[in-house]
């Protein structure tokens, strides 16, 4: 099983790794901003969409995204410094404003983001070597 490791340095870039990062579970806890590095990053058990079809429940994966020429986050719908929260990511979009620069936003369900303003799009997503047997596969109502 190969280890995933993906760089985004545009938009469409970064559609493939939000798909790949779909339906990831993050501990609020597990997420921060370096001010100090202008990097936010955080550890993630995502689902692996690409694992092996015959596993009726797929793999989860340990794995960490970081976003480099952060200079400000914001984050809405959720504490942050909740210790024991646990967030389920969606989807990660780059939204340009004064091209480089822009909104990183990650969306969770239930309404929670974290908004991102970055001097340039730099995403780097690692697995970090740890899979097991998903407990489910994620599912989605198309509605």
């Amino acid at each position: 099983m190969t280890d995933l490791k993906l760089i985004a340095l545009d938009s469409e870039d970064l559609e493939i790794v939000s798909a790949h990062v779909q339906d990831a579970v993050v501990r609020t806890a597990d997420m921060g901003f370096a001010r100090a590095d202008r990097r936010f990053a955080l550890l993630m058990n995502r689902y692996d969409w690409t694992s092996d079809v015959k596993r009726s429940k797929g793999l989860r994966k340990r794995a960490a995204i970081h976003f480099e020429a952060v200079t400000h986050a914001a984050f809405a719908g959720f504490d942050p410094t909740a210790p024991e929260g646990v967030l389920n990511l969606l989807a990660i979009q780059f939204k340009p404003t004064d091209a480089p620069s822009g909104i990183v936003e990650l969306s969770f369900a239930g309404g929670g983001t974290v908004r991102l303003t970055v001097d340039y799009l730099e995403a780097r997503l690692a697995d970090l070597g740890a899979a097991w047997a998903a407990t489910a596969k994620p599912t989605h109502s198309l509605d």
